[in-house]
């Protein structure tokens, strides 16, 4: 069963949608409906591989309350 639902879109988008949608050969509506059923049928990536390998360690060497906190803490 189809529903009908309203979404707001800039000039720009909504021109670029109807381009895409003439050159597939499909409406405006089915060509968002298939675009948003592909995205949803993905496996959404955890947070942690997302963000896996994004961020370095910070430079310690001087930081004296680094080295007070270390001392307390890992030691």
């Amino acid at each position: 069963m189809k529903r009908t639902v309203a979404i707001t879109i800039d000039a720009d988008a909504a021109a670029a949608a109807e381009r895409l949608a003439r050159a597939r050969g499909v409406s405006v509506s089915a060509l968002i409906e298939g675009l948003l059923r592909e995205a949803a049928s993905r496996p959404a990536a955890s947070f942690a591989s997302r963000w896996r390998g994004a961020f370095r360690p910070a430079e310690r060497a001087g930081d004296a309350r680094y080295e007070t906190l270390a001392r307390k803490y890992l030691a």
